[in-house]
């Protein structure tokens, strides 16, 4: 059956859309919430006119029963409102989560990409939907019901009102103009400096062994403080307004008790009106001063929705793939040719991969072999698909690596990386490719492939011992085993090892040796990327490797001997 790749350049739009019913809900309770704000001013309102001038302890009595009444639908509609609005931050995790990790996944090897974290993103766009600073936004709309009332009370306290209103929200236009720009260069140095230290976590064994950690310190120092500088210049302009806008509110409403005594001198308006008059302008302008001194927070959630768009725009179209049938190991790489990274100021790209032609059998052992950068390890990439190559094709089976779903590719390519580390996880979640279905009798298959199988059984916790940590108990030899039986979990049809016996022994070579020839007889291609001879003691061809192009490509005795004969003529 066809399958759909989920994937789309507007995901974060839609995902959005899918919150619309929700956003509508928390409108409507948005609006009766404001309705019911004006319990307090009606109330004293009431006592003031009636009450005081009545003496009816009766009038009091039902007045502040109503008044219970309508405070509890008050606090049961703030309730809906807030969890309606904390349900939909997790909705939109749930629905962008795994596509946002999906892509940071894809940041590791796509240059292109390392600028975004959606995942961060994601987590500061769900808390903003559960922050007070969005409930002052669906209280913005309402402001004009308060004003209506304030103008109902008396027309001058309306122009005042308006008057102050429009003070507010110039306050707020200037705020959101002068701190859009700081606040979206705060979240780059922050993205920058959280890249930093999480690589230099990583690699915290050589900073220390090399006297590195008081030159780290002062980067990462460099990187932190000009974050907080733009951190600090987008809050130092965006304090200073809310303070003043937080002060003129204040002066407002003095000055509109200022104004309703005069108007009840004048028998205007009635006294009780003087006082709610001024509690229902704070009222009107309180979202505006919320928003204002939430200013930092609501910009940091736009920009990193901007990010969001931007990072799922990246990401391929929507399209239908076929289910293809399991390969049984035919590749054929034709006119392969992979370029360096753009280069400033366009710069002409070098080619790493020039034009390279081979074709394996299933059964079929390469080695690889070649000087530093002569494109190993580049063409090991190429050929598991974690790189696209720019010209040329690699097909297994006869299908281009694009036309297998992502899922299924995987399961039939096993990979051992030349930089290996391991997830945090048990060896056996590792080995497994921490797949929920693994069944035991394969994990340990590849353990005993792999020549392991003894060596985890020594560990006080086997195959259920913790790895992937600092504190890991594994050596890296170990750890190279290890990632071997991962590679060759569920004998896949195509095995790529990328200089497998960096850090093994002579026992690790031989038992290297025995599992490439096992995995032969069961048909499998296997391509070994090697410095070292015996890497390829168990292949039957070699292709050396010069500067991205091949040198020579045949049957293994052939091309030893045409590569010593050169040797052996100087030598003569």
């Amino acid at each position: 059956m066809p399958q759909t790749l989920k994937r789309d350049n507007k995901l974060y739009d839609q995902a959005m859309r899918k919150l619309h019913w929700t956003f509508a809900q928390v409108w409507m309770f948005s609006a009766i919430i404001n309705v019911l704000m004006l319990t307090g001013p009606i109330y004293m309102l009431q006592v003031y006119d009636r009450v005081l001038s009545s003496g009816s302890i009766a009038t009091l009595q039902g007045l502040f029963v109503i008044a219970v009444v309508l405070y509890i639908f008050l606090g049961v509609y703030e309730f809906l409102r807030a969890r309606l609005l904390s349900r939909a931050g997790y909705r939109l995790d749930a629905m962008l989560g795994d596509k946002a990790f999906d892509f940071w996944l894809h940041t590791g090897i796509v240059r292109d990409r390392a600028g975004h974290n959606p995942v961060r993103d994601l987590d500061m766009s769900r808390g903003f939907l559960s922050s007070p600073a969005v409930l002052g936004l669906f209280d913005l709309p309402w402001i004009p019901l308060f004003l209506g009332v304030v103008f109902f009370i008396h027309p001058w306290l309306g122009y005042l009102t308006i008057a102050g209103a429009a003070v507010v929200a110039i306050i707020a236009y200037f705020n959101q103009r002068i701190t859009r720009q700081p606040i979206a260069e705060a979240m780059a140095m922050d993205s920058a400096e959280r890249s930093f230290v999480e690589r230099s976590r990583r690699n915290a064994e050589s900073v220390f062994a090399l006297g590195m950690q008081d030159k780290v310190v002062q980067r990462w120092r460099s990187l932190h403080s000009l974050a907080l500088l733009k951190s600090q210049e987008g809050s130092d302009k965006s304090e200073s307004l809310a303070a003043f806008s937080k002060a003129f509110r204040l002066l407002l409403q003095s000055a509109l008790l200022t104004l309703g005594a005069l108007l009840a001198i004048r028998q205007e308006i009635s006294p009780g009106a003087i006082v709610a008059t001024s509690i229902i302008a704070g009222r009107a302008l309180a979202p505006v001063d919320q928003v204002i001194g939430n200013w930092r927070s609501i910009g940091r959630a736009r920009e990193a929705g901007r990010r969001l768009r931007e990072a799922f725009g990246m990401m391929p179209p929507e399209r239908t793939q076929v289910r293809l049938p399991d390969p049984k190991g035919v590749l054929e790489v034709s006119r392969l040719t992979k370029m360096a990274p753009d280069r400033p100021n366009g710069a002409e790209r070098s080619k790493i991969l020039d034009r390279i032609n081979f074709s394996l059998a299933p059964g079929d052992g390469l080695g690889v072999i070649g000087t530093s950068a002569a494109g190993k390890s580049s063409l090991a990439k190429v050929l598991v698909g974690v790189w696209k190559p720019d010209l040329g094709e690699v097909r297994l089976d006869g299908a281009t690596l694009n036309q297998w779903n992502p899922e299924d590719l995987g399961r039939h390519i096993g990979y051992l990386p030349q930089a290996l580390e391991m997830l945090p996880g048990t060896i056996a979640e590792n080995i497994a490719r921490f797949d929920p279905r693994a069944k035991d009798a394969m994990v340990i298959e590849a353990a005993t492939i792999a020549s392991v199988h003894e060596m985890i059984l020594t560990l006080p916790d086997g195959y259920a011992t913790r790895i992937g940590n600092v504190d890991q108990p594994l050596s890296g030899g170990q750890l190279q085993r290890i990632g071997l039986a991962r590679a060759i979990y569920g004998m896949p049809r195509l095995v790529i090892l990328d200089e497998p016996n960096s850090n093994l022994d002579s026992d690790g070579d031989d038992a290297l040796s025995e599992a490439i020839s096992l995995l032969r007889k069961r048909g499998c291609v296997v391509i070994v990327m090697a410095h070292r001879p015996s890497a390829i003691a168990a292949v039957n061809k070699v292709m050396i490797l010069h500067k991205g192009a091949v040198a020579h490509f045949g049957d293994k005795d052939e091309i030893l001997r045409l590569a010593m004969r050169p040797a052996t003529q100087k030598a003569g």
